[in-house]
């Protein structure tokens, strides 16, 4: 049996001391080749604190990830009905949506107004999660505020109802206010959900009260906005039995089961929500991404999904779509998170979105969008390691990848790499041996965009990989202008400038200044001419590991 040791000799050999003697790997891309619409899936964001929405910080954020997309930008957001007073912790958000006074209720719609102007003035749209449960309305609401990390979070606002009518009239009046103010129009292009990870501590009931909670929910939010979109169950990772049967079930009940407000068999669903994460760990000293992990929980998924033929025309949303699962867990107190700050996060965000893709086309499910669960922390210690976009307004490299995703549009082009992992020794073994030297490519009337990364899941040094790019199928005979982005160790890399300044705990205005300016995406290079050959143009340039590039061509 081969050792643990001698197996982390063999990834090293296998991936960076292999490298320097490796060919160069070829991607080819053909722009008269259409594979259809480009369909942005990734432009889904969310986090746990709502209240951050409106934060100075949390604002900016918002509006630089309104300004990467030419498609609509969705935002999710937990603890948008949670009993407080609207100051965040973390993993904690409050609005006091729903109070009582002398047994009656007391509807109070100002932070959520907060909130949702803050969407609608930047143009962002709300995935809307109808959750949690108010102090009043629990079942068991005390203790109802939790203390993360010093404790458990499962309390008060995790459990059912003590009325499920007065709690479908919350929802009620909650989506006619939404449509008051927005109008039906604007409103009926939200998404709406019913909680968050009910197969897990975040649900304290049953299934079958699950159940009974999305029907009275979803009937509710009909009566209020019939055309309103919603779905469910957002459960957790379908590779594991627990939860994979929760979402067979849930959908086996929406389907054919009996509805608890109308009596009668099925119930509302416009869309199939489930969760995938990643499992990074420490590995002799470095990070070990789990990239597999992840892969075979939307495997799962989309099989389940694939299994109803009555949903198979259904969109899907991967309502958290992640390296891991504690945004709020740093990576001071948790070694493995340490990808979060530096361009590896990126690298294997750009993986697995190509997976992502893939398997959707593997199964034949209707990938409408995945939810990055990353957003930003006021008040919190600069590149502290939490699963952030942003530090104190500084963006991260992750940022970057997103941006050059929105770069790219219009119709998908044939690309291939002879460097790719492909799909099935992903699900089998992840990224472990050969670096995942991968591609995606665009074009529109008169230019390309091709995303090209440089992944692996340990991460450790390895030498820059040398890569050619040939692009056939031009329609000039004239040059093209090429633009080159990249996001590496040292470009739209805002930590490694924070590291050669010392790593401040409190950046100088003039340091926030440069951190800033280095936190956007770069070029590697002057945009330049490149001359066009019978329709062809070859690229030849070393990618780093953990790297991203994005190449623009215009003619």
């Amino acid at each position: 049996m081969i050792s643990a040791r001698l197996r982390h000799i063999v990834a090293l050999f296998g991936g960076a001391l292999c490298l320097s003697a490796q060919h160069p790997v070829t991607i080819s891309v053909d722009v008269s080749s259409s594979g259809g619409a480009w369909k942005p899936a990734w432009t889904f964001f969310g986090y746990d604190e709502p209240n951050y929405t409106y934060a100075k910080n949390g604002r900016k954020l918002l509006a630089e990830l309104a300004a990467a997309s030419r498609a609509p930008v969705y935002i999710r957001a937990h603890n948008l009905l949670t009993s407080g007073n609207g100051i965040p912790a973390l993993k904690w958000g409050s609005t006091n949506a729903y109070t009582e006074r002398d047994g009656r209720p007391v509807y109070d719609w100002k932070i959520l107004d907060r909130i949702f102007d803050t969407f609608h003035q930047l143009k962002l749209k709300p995935l809307v999660e109808i959750g949690f449960m108010p102090e009043a309305l629990s079942t068991h609401s005390q203790p109802y505020q939790h203390t993360f990390p010093n404790g458990p979070i499962w309390t008060g606002w995790a459990y059912p109802p003590k009325d499920y009518g007065l709690w479908a009239d919350l929802v009620y009046r909650w989506v006619r206010h939404e449509v008051d103010r927005y109008g039906a129009p604007e409103v009926d292009t939200w998404y709406w959900e019913v909680w968050n990870e009910p197969d897990i501590g975040y649900w304290q009931g049953t299934p079958e009260e699950y159940y009974k909670l999305y029907d009275y929910t979803a009937d509710a939010v009909k009566r209020a906005l019939p055309t309103a979109r919603i779905g469910g169950p957002h459960s957790t990772g379908p590779a594991s039995q627990k939860a994979g049967d929760f979402l067979r079930g849930f959908l086996n009940h929406v389907v054919n089961g009996r509805n608890f407000v109308t009596g009668k068999t099925g119930a509302p669903l416009d869309y199939i929500g489930f969760h995938a994460k990643g499992s990074p760990r420490m590995v002799d000293g470095h990070v070990q991404m789990g990239i597999r992990n992840q892969a075979l929980n939307i495997d799962s998924g989309f099989r389940i999904v694939a299994s109803f033929p009555e949903l198979r025309d259904k969109p899907v949303i991967i309502g958290e779509s992640d390296p891991e699962g504690c945004a709020a867990c740093s990576a001071r107190a948790n070694p493995q998170n340490g990808y979060r700050n530096g361009p590896l996060y990126a690298s294997y965000e750009a993986a697995v979105y190509r997976y992502t893709r893939d398997l959707a086309e593997r199964h034949r499910v209707r990938l409408e969008g995945a939810v990055t669960w990353a957003f930003e922390f006021e008040d919190q210690p600069m590149f502290e390691g939490f699963r952030e976009l942003a530090t104190n307004g500084v963006d991260k490299p992750v940022l970057n990848v997103f941006r050059m995703l929105g770069r790219m549009g219009g119709e998908q082009a044939g690309a291939k790499s002879d460097g790719a992992v492909d799909l099935d020794t992903a699900l089998s073994s992840g990224v472990r041996v050969k670096p995942d030297i991968d591609s995606m490519a665009t074009r529109k009337e008169s230019s390309a965009a091709i995303l090209v990364w440089n992944y692996h899941d340990d991460d450790v040094d390895a030498s820059a990989s040398p890569v050619r790019v040939h692009i056939s199928g031009l329609s000039t005979a004239g040059p093209c202008t090429l633009r080159h982005y990249r996001i590496d160790g040292e470009h739209s890399n805002s930590y490694a400038v924070w590291k050669r300044m010392g790593s401040p705990r409190f950046p100088t205005p003039s340091q926030l200044k440069e951190l800033s300016a280095a936190g956007q995406l770069e070029m590697i290079e002057s945009p330049r001419k490149v001359r066009v050959t019978a329709g062809t143009v070859d690229l030849q340039f070393k990618l780093p590991r953990q790297a991203v590039s994005l190449l623009e061509l215009a003619w």
